[in-house]
């Protein structure tokens, strides 16, 4: 299978020449936005479609007795792509890890198709990328929607999952019974509705703390809108929704496996759907508190870290904590 490999990934200062006072249209395989390291493509054929599907494949910086060789895959939220994880792959390489981490199909530099979108197919596309990269071992994290995935692909694949790792997860309840269906030719018109403020209100929920660093999660988000593709674009964020509404893995969780690892941030209420409800009903969706330690109970082999004054994204609003509990429950073996 051809694996094709970009030239260098553009740098930090290059990435902000690129962003004019008048905001630019970016396209939506985000063609001139850096990423942290060099980006690969791996071709994929999915219901007769050509795709390909980014990923960045990071060669640890040292290698201890314990950690050689041993690799981590990354697995994004729905609103955000694999550069995001910028300071977790410097954390893991530094102590010896293998870093992986794709942009799954639907998202980043990955191919945006008109898909019958799983978090199965997710998952079968990342065991096709380990299998062509040589690896038959790896821990797996999985932040928000990340964290459904991660989860699946642990159930699918637990011979290849030594670690399985969920921040802040979305999915740990099932939306079905509290959130009205929505056809998803609705969910796509609000995607394409989305403005500057809106996208920024989105964003800004899933902090404690908004520093002006975040800003550039809006900034894609926006400029993305601003070309003549994002219909596209929208359609397939209108089609993983309706997937993570769809495809409930919380009832499962009795069956994985593997060593778990929850890592919640106590301040996150972050829901699929909320704004489909009344204000009563959101209220009690997306208690991580709770949820996090009904998680914890209902996985076998779990172990729950709580982070208190933390939001949605422990990995970027508390990173000392959180890579401090990865890289710990990591080494535990």
């Amino acid at each position: 299978m051809l694996v094709v490999t970009l030239g260098s990934a553009v740098s930090g200062v290059e990435r902000e020449a690129l962003s004019a006072d008048e905001p630019q249209p970016l396209g939506i395989a985000m063609e001139t936005w850096g990423y942290p390291h060099e980006i690969h493509y791996l071709p994929l054929t999915i219901q007769n479609q050509d795709v390909r599907m980014a990923y960045m494949d990071v060669s640890p910086e040292g290698f201890g007795a314990e950690s050689r060789g041993a690799a981590v895959v990354l697995m994004h939220g729905k609103n955000f792509f694999g550069a995001y994880w910028e300071d977790t792959i410097e954390a893991l390489a530094k102590a010896g890890y293998r870093v992986i981490v794709p942009d799954q199909v639907g998202f980043g530099k990955s191919s945006k198709p008109d898909l019958h979108y799983s978090f199965h197919l997710l998952a079968n596309n990342t065991k096709k990328l380990l299998e062509q990269l040589g690896v038959e071992k790896t821990a797996v994290v999985g932040h928000s929607m990340g964290g459904m995935l991660a989860a699946r692909f642990a159930l699918m694949h637990p011979g290849t999952t030594t670690h399985l790792i969920l921040e802040n997860p979305i999915g740990l309840e099932d939306y079905r019974p509290h959130v009205p269906w929505m056809p998803t030719e609705q969910i796509y018109q609000s995607v394409l509705k989305k403005t500057e403020d809106g996208i920024r209100r989105d964003f800004q929920s899933y902090f404690v703390d908004w520093k002006p660093e975040y800003e550039r999660f809006v900034e894609v988000h926006y400029r993305w809108t601003l070309g003549g593709e994002y219909p596209g674009l929208a359609w397939a964020s209108a089609l993983t929704a309706q997937m993570i509404y769809e495809q409930p893995v919380v009832h499962e969780f009795e069956r994985l496996q593997v060593p778990a690892l929850l890592v919640i941030g106590q301040e996150d209420r972050t829901a699929l759907g909320k704004d489909r409800v009344s204000d009563q009903v959101a209220a009690r969706l997306g208690r991580y508190p709770e949820l996090g330690r009904r998680a914890a109970k209902a996985i076998p082999r779990a172990k729950l870290v709580e982070l208190d004054g933390v939001g949605h994204i422990p990995h970027l609003a508390a990173q000392e904590q959180f890579h401090a509990a990865l890289l710990s429950f990591l080494g535990d073996g």
